[in-house]
C-alpha cells in the first residue's frame, strides 16, 4: 500500500512539473519589447533621480544612443549632459508626446506576440541570425527605429496614429500612413534585415539598384510578418519570383549582390 501511494505521488508530482512548464514556455515570448521608455517618461516628467540612475546603469548604451544618434544633443559623456537633456524634453510639443505614448502603449503585449511569430519565422528561413534585443523609448520626432548591433531601438513617438494631430504639421500624408502601431513590426524586421544584409549598399551603380535592394527586404518583410506591408511593382515582381523559383531561399536572396535576374527578367 505505501509503495502504490509513493508511486501514485511521484506521478502527480511528475505531472504538475510538465504542466508548469509547459505553460511557462508558452507564456514565454521570443521577443519581448523592453520598457526603457517607462523609465525614460518617469525622468522626463517628474526629474526622478532615481529613474535617472537606472537609465545610466542599467541601460547605459540605450541612454548613450537616446542622446548622441536619437536625439543629438551631446555626447553622453558631457559633465551637464543629464540637465541637458531634460531641458531639451522641457519643449511643450515634447512632453504632449510622452503624454501620449504613455496612453496610447500602456500595453504592448500585441506587439510582442506578432514580433516573436515574425522573428520565429525569421529563425528558421535564417538559421544564422541572432534574435534581436528590442527596446521602446521616446525619441523626437526624428528616427523611427535605431540598430546597434543586436538591439533595435523603437521610438514610440513615431507611431501614434496616421490621424495624430501633431504629425499633420511635419509630415505628408504617404509619409503618416506608416507611423501606425501596426508598422512597429515592419520597421524592427526591415531596419534589422538591413542590418545584417547590407548587400553592396555602398557599391550601388544607379539609383534603380538601391530601390531592387530595397524591394527585396520588403519583400522579406512581408514574407517574415505574414502581412502585406509593402505593395509596389518591385515588391511585386520578387513575389512572383520567389514563387516560381521555390527553391531559392530567403537567405540565398538577402545575400545577392546583383537583382537583375529578377527585375529584368
Amino acid at each position: 500500500m505505501y509503495y502504490i501511494l509513493l508511486v501514485a505521488s511521484l506521478c502527480c508530482f511528475a505531472c504538475d512539473l510538465n504542466v508548469g512548464t509547459g505553460a511557462t514556455k508558452k507564456d514565454k515570448m521570443l521577443v519581448e519589447v523592453v520598457r526603457f521608455d517607462q523609465l525614460e517618461s518617469r525622468y522626463l516628467t517628474t526629474g526622478d533621480f532615481s529613474a535617472l540612475q537606472d537609465m545610466q546603469t542599467e541601460y547605459t548604451e540605450e541612454t548613450r544612443s537616446l542622446i548622441e544618434d536619437v536625439t543629438k544633443i551631446g555626447s553622453s559623456n558631457e559633465p551637464n549632459i543629464t540637465s541637458k537633456f531634460l531641458t531639451f524634453f522641457q519643449d511643450t510639443l515634447l512632453q504632449n508626446l510622452i503624454a501620449e505614448v504613455e496612453v496610447q502603449y500602456s500595453d504592448m503585449s500585441d506587439i510582442n506576440k506578432a514580433l516573436s511569430k515574425s522573428f520565429q519565422r525569421a529563425q528558421k528561413a535564417l538559421p544564422n541570425m541572432a534574435i534581436p534585443t528590442v527596446y521602446a523609448q521616446i525619441g523626437s520626432l526624428d528616427q523611427s527605429v535605431v540598430v546597434n548591433k543586436n538591439t533595435i531601438g523603437i521610438s514610440l513617438d513615431k507611431y501614434l496614429g496616421s490621424d495624430y494631430a501633431l504629425y499633420k504639421r511635419f509630415y505628408n500624408e504617404e509619409q503618416r500612413a506608416t507611423m501606425t502601431r501596426d508598422y512597429i513590426v515592419a520597421d524592427c524586421l526591415g531596419f534589422y534585415l538591413f542590418s545584417l544584409y547590407p548587400t553592396c549598399c555602398n557599391k550601388y551603380k544607379t539609383e534603380e539598384e538601391k530601390q531592387w535592394h530595397i524591394a527585396v527586404v520588403q519583400w522579406v518583410v512581408n514574407h517574415l510578418s505574414g502581412k502585406t506591408y509593402f505593395q509596389t511593382d518591385e515588391v511585386r515582381k520578387v513575389q512572383v519570383y520567389m514563387q516560381k523559383n521555390k527553391d531559392f531561399s530567403v537567405q540565398k536572396l538577402l545575400e545577392v549582390c546583383n537583382y537583375r535576374f529578377i527585375f529584368e527578367s
